[in-house]
């Protein structure tokens, strides 16, 4: 058997939207992974439908390109904080990192958050600043704000003298000078072999493997994907499971092994200490479990993950319309799916109610929830979500809540009305600046809870050119009492088609969320009030017809387009006693208790206690 190359394990951290997909594109390009004629789709490392759309990274990936000799093994990481369950256990399958940073942006929220947890790890960083072809690059105060942030994160003196390189993602260029702009990513690839240190493995050991990531596959069953630490693995050799606390969960074969060309997982025979694989043969082991040789007792050491912070109740859906658009309607159906995905996905934490009907589902953030929910409802699901409740702790006898670090930029004409707007939400103002180009960066302390619904209303003040980044920073002493939707809801008090002379009737009443002869039913939120209190009301009212003819022409219904929300918008607009119907097809806003009866009965009841 040939020998093995030289191997590099590198993970790409950055930003949302800070170019890491795009650079891997031409990583691949430049690094002859793809043919010359070979048609490739923009940003191939984000595989999934969600991701191409929202072109954010959600899950963390695997890829490998050869150059030279050596072969660099590379992951893809997310940059959201909300996807951090993610980039916790992929960084312990790499010996360094790339960090990329915005020539304009800097160092933002999100790249504090996984570049803290890379040096950390005593990770060493090569950092590429990234479009600096951009007219509003300012590329020495970003470089002084990244020493800055990893003198913030305590990195050591080593990790401190990282090697810079200006690249453009896009055009495929890097280099050690910051003034050209041509080239190729040879600077790059040349820098990743010779600063990144080898993998430190021991080929000798016993076979032992880290668990990081969880994937399924209908054939194979159980893909667990991670790096040998130690020994070889050849397929069909027995290993077994072991938990954190040593104890052995199931013993099997390793049926199948596969390692990672390009964007392919192709199966191998055999791995050796260093490389990061895909092995099955396994139907219970998880994330943070140790395969190895039946002859090793001693687990490894797995990183623990941040707590979850928020929770949502995910219900079987109840609303008269249920089943007409989903094909997964039951609680058995849903439970599954759940509790598959938590076995997955280590950030997400599910408990069922009492009732069987429904599940907490605890996260990261709205965001990790809502892409969740999304997937379902491609996937065939009805549900019914409630509104997002942050996760309290006790201290010492206090009560504890979530705080999240909120970096806004803004134009300085709108920094009064933000600032204004935080403090009602209880935030403190820790920083502001000017940031160039007649906008101000506002840093802020803020209970997660405040933040909840408020960036539907932050993208309304801002006129739309706002950008707010938020990062879990601690659980602090709890807040007190904060106001919710200063508005109330209208809904209807029928069920049937909305009718266009009705709903202009309407509109003096407030902003309308349904559009003639859209589907509606008892309990159904159709609309926004412009008072504090919620208004029942009639959708359906039609023209009475008599045998009079008026004497001028009737006056044409001209209705305001209405407010269509998407699905995270409903999520955080709705109230702790509403709660959003989600079908394949449709988003509503309903009423958790539809009978109008029944809902008096729950308010008072609410008061008297």
């Amino acid at each position: 058997m040939s020998a093995p190359l030289p191997l590099r394990n590198i993970a790409i951290i950055a930003h949302v939207d800070h170019g890491k997909t795009t650079l891997v594109d031409q990583l691949f390009r430049q690094s002859g992974t793809f043919r010359d004629n070979q048609r490739v789709e923009e940003r191939a490392m984000d595989s999934n439908d969600l991701e191409k759309e929202r072109g954010i990274t959600i899950l963390a990936k695997c890829t490998s390109v050869e150059w030279n000799g050596t072969r660099i093994n590379i992951v893809d990481t997310p940059g959201h904080a909300d996807f951090g369950g993610e980039v916790e256990r992929i960084l312990s399958m790499v010996d360094g990192v790339i960090l990329l940073v915005d020539s304009s942006e800097g160092a933002m929220p999100q790249t504090k958050f996984v570049t803290g947890k890379a040096l950390a790890l005593g990770l060493r960083p090569i950092v590429v600043v990234n479009k600096v072809d951009r007219p509003d690059e300012r590329i020495q105060e970003v470089l002084d704000e990244v020493f800055d942030l990893f003198v913030s994160l305590d990195a050591s003196d080593e990790q401190c003298d990282f090697p810079v390189l200006y690249a453009s993602g896009r055009n495929g260029y890097a280099n050690e000078d910051p003034n050209l702009r041509e080239g190729t990513l040879t600077p790059l690839f040349e820098k990743i072999v010779n600063h990144v240190p080898a993998p430190a493995a021991d080929v000798d050991g016993p076979f032992k493997f880290l668990v990081t990531l969880l994937d399924r596959d209908n054939f194979l069953g159980r893909i667990l994907t991670g790096k040998v630490q130690s020994g070889t693995v050849k397929v069909n050799s027995p290993i077994h499971a072991l938990d954190a606390d040593g104890n052995v969960i199931e013993a099997g074969r390793a049926s199948k092994l596969m390692a990672f060309r390009g964007l392919e997982r192709v199966p191998v025979d055999e791995a050796r200490a260093g490389d990061i694989i895909s092995l099955a043969g396994l139907t219970e082991a998880t994330v943070a479990n140790t395969i190895a040789d039946p002859s090793v007792t001693e687990p490894l050491y797995a990183q623990p993950i941040d707590p979850p912070t928020l929770s949502m109740r995910f219900a079987v859906n109840d609303s008269p319309m249920a089943g007409r658009e989903g094909s997964k309607v039951t609680s058995r159906m849903i439970r599954d799916r759940l509790m598959r995905e938590a076995e997955s996905n280590v950030a997400i934490r599910v408990t069922e109610s009492a009732d069987k009907d429904s599940f907490d589902v605890a996260g990261r953030g709205e965001l990790q929830l809502g892409v969740l929910i999304e997937t379902m409802r491609r996937e065939g699901f009805e549900l019914g979500i409630s509104r997002p409740r942050v996760l309290f702790r006790e201290e010492n006898g206090q009560r504890t809540e979530p705080y999240e670090t909120v970096v806004i930029d803004v134009d300085d004409e709108h920094s009064g009305t933000v600032i204004d707007k935080m403090a009602l939400r209880k935030a403190e103002m820790t920083d502001m600046r000017p940031s160039g180009g007649g906008k101000t960066r506002i840093t802020f302390s803020a209970p997660s809870r405040g933040l909840i619904g408020y960036h539907g209303e932050f993208l309304s003040d801002t006129r739309g050119t706002g950008i707010m980044n938020r990062l879990f920073e601690k659980y602090g002493p709890y807040k007190g009492a904060i106001e919710g939707r200063p508005n109330g809801v209208l809904i209807s008090n029928c069920a049937g088609e909305a009718v266009g002379y009705a709903l202009n009737s309407l509109e003096d009443r407030g902003v309308l969320f349904v559009r003639p002869q859209d589907k509606i039913y008892e309990g159904m939120i159709i609309g926004e009030n412009a008072k504090p209190e919620d208004l029942e009301v009639n959708p359906m009212k039609s023209k009475q017809l008599t045998n009079f003819r008026s004497t001028g022409k009737d006056d044409a219904i001209r209705l305001t387009p209405p407010r269509i929300m998407t699905l995270e918008q409903a999520i955080a607009y709705i109230d702790d006693d509403e709660m959003v119907e989600v079908t394949p097809q449709s988003v509503r806003l309903r009423k958790a208790i539809l009978d109008p009866h029944e809902r008096k009965k729950a308010s008072r009841k609410k008061e008297m206690a």
